[in-house]
């Protein structure tokens, strides 16, 4: 398999940030599109002091991060740089290695890094999310010092491994820590691993996971772009119906946030025909976050966002029902998203029993995007909260462990 052509660096960096053609990414430096090709080709040259701080400014690398070289002569000291404390990862992807670099590891290199990332893989589900975390991190550091001393298919390999490590840390930071802005730079390099790897599904599902932070915060437009763009990747590989599902439901929970909820449910019945036409439900290896009963969980959020309060139910439980007993992270925000329903629906006591069922979940494993739907149900409490049954909720809500953990993590 060939390696990508040109700066695969720049191009991961400029779609990251939302500029999706190069004509839009050339626009908002002030050049004409002519410029921005030759700074994505196969030997970029070396821009303007200007253009460095426009190029870093956009997309919050430096330029060696950017796949510049900088020419014989350049004091490396004027290069704008990102500060080390400002990114939670502190490798780079270095440049292709010569051949006398790339003899230095054996083949199977790539297969003993494989095997950690896979078992990062394993342990998210049930290690707790700030003791992962850094050892991820560091997974990726010890990937980037590897990198130089491959070729060929193990470097590849190695990328494409590397990409997931930075995926799997950005989902952290994400979901589990609630750190947008670093979820953010480390699905950058994500992307750009993918990018070292021609690894297009990969890229696709980096590209769909950073559609989730604009569409968390209400930016239709930002997340919209992103997905479209994780699509056009899919349709390189292709991607196998159930990636093409899941891509369906990251749309939809992204519309939901912004307020579009017939779109979501549509989103969500297309993606259940498409995994109702392909019984398989082959994915790779490493896209263990998605399942029947996961979109069932997408769908029952989206029907109780849009007040379908019987249907929403009934989807939930269903989803529970079709839930492994590994599923601790999920389970909590299934069983969150139902007390959400008996709240809505006028029963506190019920509402209050799932939320338990939640809080027993959060105690097993920590995921802080479960806790927040706890506290959203109970901010929809106040009507009731002299009752028993919210002031026992509060309880378990305000215990020493569980305040110190939210506050902790």
């Amino acid at each position: 398999m060939p390696r990508p052509a040109g700066n695969v660096r720049l191009k991961s960096a400029r779609i990251a940030a939302g500029y999706s053609t190069q004509q839009a990414f050339a626009t908002a430096l002030g050049v004409d599109v002519r410029q921005v090709r030759r700074w994505e080709s196969n030997k970029p040259p070396w821009p303007h002091a200007d253009m460095q701080q426009r190029l870093t400014e956009l997309t919050g690398q430096d330029m060696e991060a950017l796949g510049f070289t900088v020419p014989l002569g350049r004091d490396h000291a004027a290069v704008p740089r990102r500060s080390a404390a400002s990114s939670p990862v502190s490798g780079r992807l270095p440049a292709v290695p010569s051949r006398t670099q790339a003899s230095m590891q054996p083949s199977s290199l790539a297969t003993d890094y494989e095997d950690v990332t896979r078992s990062h893989r394993r342990m998210y589900w049930s290690v707790a999310p700030a003791t992962l975390h850094p050892a991820v991190l560091a997974h990726a550091d010890l990937g980037c010092a590897l990198l130089p001393e491959t070729a060929g298919r193990t470097r590849r390999a190695l990328a494409s491994s590397l990409a997931e490590t930075w995926l799997l840390a950005g989902r952290i930071e994400f979901f589990d820590l609630r750190e947008p802005e670093a979820a953010s730079s480390t699905l950058l390099r994500a992307l750009q691993a993918a990018g070292e790897a021609d690894d297009a599904l990969m890229g696709a599902a980096i590209l769909a996971h950073t559609a989730f932070i604009p569409g968390w915060s209400g930016d239709r437009e930002a997340a919209a772009e992103r997905m479209v763009a994780a699509r056009t990747y899919a349709r390189r590989h292709p991607a196998p119906a159930a990636f093409l599902a899941w891509l369906d439901a990251v749309e939809a929970e992204c519309e939901t946030r912004c307020g579009h909820l017939r779109t979501a449910l549509n989103l969500i019945k297309h993606a259940e025909d498409t995994l109702a036409e392909d019984q398989n439900h082959s994915v790779p290896p490493w896209m263990d976050w998605f399942s029947a009963a996961r979109l069932a969980a997408f769908k029952g959020n989206t029907q109780l966002k849009a007040g379908h309060l019987p249907q929403a139910r009934s989807t939930l439980l269903d989803a529970l029902d079709q839930m492994p007993p590994e599923e601790n992270k999920q389970r909590t925000v299934v069983y969150a998203d139902l007390a959400a329903v008996e709240a809505a629906s006028g029963q506190p006591e019920a509402a209050c029993h799932h939320a338990c069922s939640a809080l027993d979940q959060l105690e097993i494993t920590w995921y802080a995007t479960g806790m927040e739907r706890v506290r959203d149900v109970r901010r929809s409490l106040i009507p009731h909260q002299r009752e028993q049954c919210v002031r026992e909720l509060d309880e378990r809500l305000y215990g020493w462990s569980t305040t110190v953990s939210a506050l902790t993590r």
